[in-house]
């Protein structure tokens, strides 16, 4: 036998493009991931968010006070989509999360121009992710004072305005505060959902699928057989982070643990289905894990862990919805570092409630149609 051979060659070449045509999975992950991460980069992800919602607290509306607020809303960075008559109000939404500022301009604020006495005006900022706040809240000086000039007149040089900021949650802006709670869900979702979609792919491969198909085992109970262990898992896991979290990192722990641990007992159930369905799709463990990690890039890129989620297009946002990892992202920062209670955090444990809904039928009808 000569030791090189085209035909030989050819043969092989034609066996591995029969291979790769009949392993669907393969074959749309090696054009799916590029494309993905090439929209997303490209599309959805910015590092410097404008047009963060923000909260306006003015109880007069007086020509400078109106002048401010455009002015504040022509840097970009802000949109009022909340006019509050009270402080109380306000610091509701920012403790829910639905704005990033509360902008407190004074009653008084109009006659303090008019005097020359030195004008105050309030930001508070919701520090949890430290680089939502800093681009908004650097430009605010020169702002005022541009907006101040042009509603006095040329000629007249208004009082410097002094303006308040407060970075509420993180007043030192510390990444770790904002990085380690969501470590917590990043490593849930990763471990969880890669380990239990091999639950069902692992039978196969071994061949004792039959074995457990014969078993007089509803799917509701095979089911809850095979997550129940990963589950103890996502335990262990949560008690470690935690511990790291408050002893190396020094993370504050403000909120309830009790509303924590439901919020947390909600996204580790909703995981460990997700993992299940994913191993009624696939047939091998290679494909099951092919599947984890598509949903799992998305998923990191458009929860808000890696770059902020406000900063994304609206279309991204919406992607990003349909991913619990968001809302656990949510609930976790909201209880740890905001001290948010059970109304403040209502939506995002009513959201993963529905996901661990929809995934437990989805997966019970896979797995029906696996034992016809």
């Amino acid at each position: 036998m000569s030791w090189f051979s085209l035909r030989r060659l050819r043969a092989l070449l034609s066996k591995e493009i029969i291979q790769m045509r009949r392993d669907r999975v393969t074959f749309a992950m090696m054009l799916g991931v590029p494309l993905m991460q090439l929209l997303l980069f490209g599309y959805a992800i910015n590092n410097y968010p404008k047009h963060l919602p923000a909260a306006l607290v003015a109880p007069t509306q007086d020509r400078f006070t109106r002048a401010m607020v455009s002015a504040l809303e022509l840097t970009g960075y802000y949109d009022f989509t909340h006019t509050t008559a009270s402080a109380a109000e306000a610091d509701s939404l920012i403790a829910r999360g639905e704005v990033a500022f509360v902008v407190t301009i004074p009653s008084d604020f109009g006659q303090r121009v008019e005097r020359g006495d030195n004008p105050q005006i309030l930001i508070e900022a919701d520090a949890t992710d430290p680089s939502v706040a800093s681009g908004a809240i650097s430009t605010l000086g020169k702002v005022a004072e541009g907006a101040l000039s042009r509603e006095i007149g040329r000629d007249a040089i208004p009082a410097p305005v002094n303006i308040v900021v407060h970075r509420r949650y993180n007043p030192e802006g510390i990444t770790q505060y904002n990085i380690i709670p969501g470590l917590m869900g990043v490593i849930l979702q990763m471990i969880l959902v890669m380990m239990t979609s091999m639950a069902l792919t692992r039978e196969s491969e071994r061949g004792t699928m039959e074995n457990l198909l014969a078993m007089p085992a509803t799917p509701l109970e095979i089911m809850l057989g095979k997550i129940i262990p990963y589950m103890c898992v996502g335990a262990v896991q949560v008690a470690v982070v935690l511990l790291v979290a408050r002893g190396l990192f020094g993370v504050p722990f403000v909120g309830s643990f009790g509303l924590l641990a439901g919020g947390i007992f909600a996204f580790v159930l909703s995981m460990v289905i997700l993992g299940y369905l994913i191993s009624t799709m696939a047939r091998t463990q290679m494909q099951a894990m092919q599947l984890a990690f598509f949903f799992f890039l998305p998923s990191l890129m458009l929860s808000g862990f890696m770059f902020p989620f406000r900063g994304m297009p609206g279309w991204a946002q919406m992607l990003g919805e349909c991913f619990p990892l968001t809302h656990f992202l949510r609930l976790i920062r909201g209880v740890m570092l905001k001290g948010a209670n059970h109304a403040d955090v209502a939506q995002p444990i009513a959201a993963l409630a529905v996901f661990v809904l929809i995934f437990g039928a989805l997966a019970l009808s896979r797995f029906r149609q696996t034992l016809d």
